[in-house]
């Protein structure tokens, strides 16, 4: 993974919960649509599943290679476990680990590679079942080039897990401000969302952006204000109950910390 996403992370005095985004907003998250359909073929449930597991795959692929498996291996186990696990529902018995995604998607994968691990060949490539379409290259390169640590593949997956959250929230960011004719913006101050208030040099910024520094800083403070409010709703989408946001967001916080 890069320093530059590895660096992505709420600055400690701005806490994410500091946002007035309501929070009733959240209350039908996308696993919480998932439970609610009690994965019974329920068309939306089925498209709320696959779309969390697009975005959070690269933590189980990391947590396969941590435990000794080769690249190939990985991605075939990693591929094997979402065709099981979007096409047969056989994981209801992890019902305790279904507040939030994160651990439920750990447990789940531990089940399957405890008692498939023998048959995992099968499956290869969803063995029939039209896969994810996944960046095997990327995560194999990003694996690699991961700074070397001692973190165990739990640990790992954690850490791996709020690396990706990060960049879930920057990439729509970088959407939004897309869509609105910023684009140069956003590039010229991404780096601000790294950086403690301080430190931003609003008058290069300004200078590099033909505008004067105090238009500067009230894009800045937007900037880091939406960055704030989509860190909290990326998150409150993978748990079940909003209320555990906060919980969550700081346990994410040690992870992205860990082996530091």
């Amino acid at each position: 993974m890069s320093h530059t996403i590895r660096n992505e992370i709420m600055t400690p005095e701005e806490p994410a919960n500091s946002t007035t985004a309501p929070r009733d907003i959240f209350a039908t998250t996308r696993w919480t649509v998932v439970l609610a359909a009690g994965r019974r073929g329920a068309p939306q449930a089925d498209a709320a599943l696959e779309e969390l597991c697009r975005a959070y795959w690269y933590p189980l692929y990391a947590y396969i290679r941590r435990q000794g498996r080769s690249r190939e291996d990985a991605e075939d186990l990693t591929q094997g476990f979402f065709a099981r696990l979007l096409e047969k529902n056989d994981f209801a018995d992890l019902s305790i680990e279904r507040g939030k995604f994160r651990a439920f998607l750990l447990a789940a994968l531990k089940h399957f590679l405890a008692n498939d691990w023998d048959r995992a060949n099968a499956l290869k490539r969803g063995g029939g079942v039209a896969p994810l379409a996944l960046d095997w290259e990327e995560a194999g390169e990003r694996y690699e080039i991961d700074p070397p640590d001692n973190l165990s593949p739990d640990k790992l997956y954690d850490r791996a897990w709020a690396v990706t959250l990060l960049g879930q929230v920057i990439g729509r960011l970088r959407e939004e401000m897309a869509a609105e004719g910023k684009a140069d913006q956003f590039a010229r101050l991404k780096p601000v969302l790294m950086v403690g208030k301080n430190a931003i040099p609003y008058a290069q910024a300004a200078a590099d952006l033909g505008l004067s520094e105090g238009a500067v800083r009230v894009a800045v403070h937007r900037l880091r204000r939406r960055y704030r409010e989509l860190l909290r709703e990326e998150i409150t989408q993978t748990l079940s109950d909003p209320a555990q946001a906060d919980e969550e967001l700081q346990a994410l916080f040690s992870a992205f910390s860990a082996g530091q």
